[in-house]
């Protein structure tokens, strides 16, 4: 039985990779890591694969900031001009991803998921050195709670170059993002948690924007569909599978699949 031009057990894995992503996006990050090389396995083209699956997540990231409202609010100073920075630099993601020819995308695809491993792989250490930043930030009187305005130009800098990255490969960003926000933004690790949430979804929705103006016949809305559709129930339902699973466990997952997508990418380039 076949739909949407896929076997029923190639839409079972997909669904299931969805659903996986959701539950560790709401963790650690990264679920575009088990989405994407899970498109390209199921015989999608790497760039169709990584556009429909950035569309698809974007439904995940509004679950996300939904769940994070009170935090953004308290954190409304600083969104407009991080928000700015963070959708310029989707935008030149975007674009980079739409008119570089795709076989460029097929020779840094696999480049970048090794970058965003190394993220994942390291994001124990990077949650550590957030975690002393803002623990000499809460005995500073002069740094509140709350993230406040001025924004430092080093700050936009990176949020600006962090859009850029996720605009052409998504997978990570949001790792990334919380280690830019961790050490260099005002206030709680959860307000910065929040402010990733919301960035992250901003550089989806540009780049999603961005291609459905001039890449819409790269787009499989087959593959949208189920990824939207599974991502949201996984960052609702797994939220809550997630707290109960030891992070490590979760950041293996993430391993594991990358490298094979990795493997699988790199034979076919040979």
């Amino acid at each position: 039985m076949e739909l949407f031009g896929l076997e029923w057990w190639q839409l079972l894995i997909i669904l299931l990779a969805g659903f996986w992503a959701g539950t560790i996006n709401s963790v650690v990050g990264s679920g575009t890591l088990v989405t994407f090389p899970v498109l390209v396995a199921m015989g999608y083209p790497p760039v169709t694969a990584q556009i429909s699956n950035a569309i698809g997540l974007v439904a995940a990231g509004v679950s996300g900031v939904f769940g994070y409202r009170r935090e953004l609010r308290e954190s409304r100073q600083v969104l407009p001009i991080l928000t700015c920075a963070s959708l310029l630099g989707g935008i030149i993601g975007a674009l980079l991803l739409i008119l570089l020819p795709p076989t460029v995308f097929g020779y840094a695809a696999p480049a970048l998921i090794l970058v965003a491993l190394a993220f994942v792989i390291f994001q124990p250490r990077l949650a550590a050195l957030v975690k002393q930043r803002k623990s000499a930030d809460a005995i500073n009187p002069t740094i509140g709670d709350v993230p406040q305005r001025p924004i430092q130009p080093i700050l936009w800098i990176l949020v600006f170059a962090a859009g850029i990255y996720g605009g052409y490969f998504v997978a990570a960003q949001g790792v990334l993002l919380l280690g830019i926000l961790g050490v260099f933004l005002a206030g709680t690790l959860v307000h910065a948690n929040a402010v990733k949430t919301w960035l992250s979804l901003a550089v989806n929705l540009i780049a999603a924007v961005s291609y459905l103006l001039f890449a819409f016949d790269r787009i499989d809305w087959s593959a949208v569909l189920l990824i939207a559709v599974s991502s949201l129930i996984g960052g609702q339902v797994g939220a809550q599978i997630g707290r109960r699973i030891p992070p490590n466990v979760l950041r293996a997952v993430i391993v594991v699949i990358g490298v094979a997508g990795l493997i699988n990418m790199v034979w076919r380039l040979l």
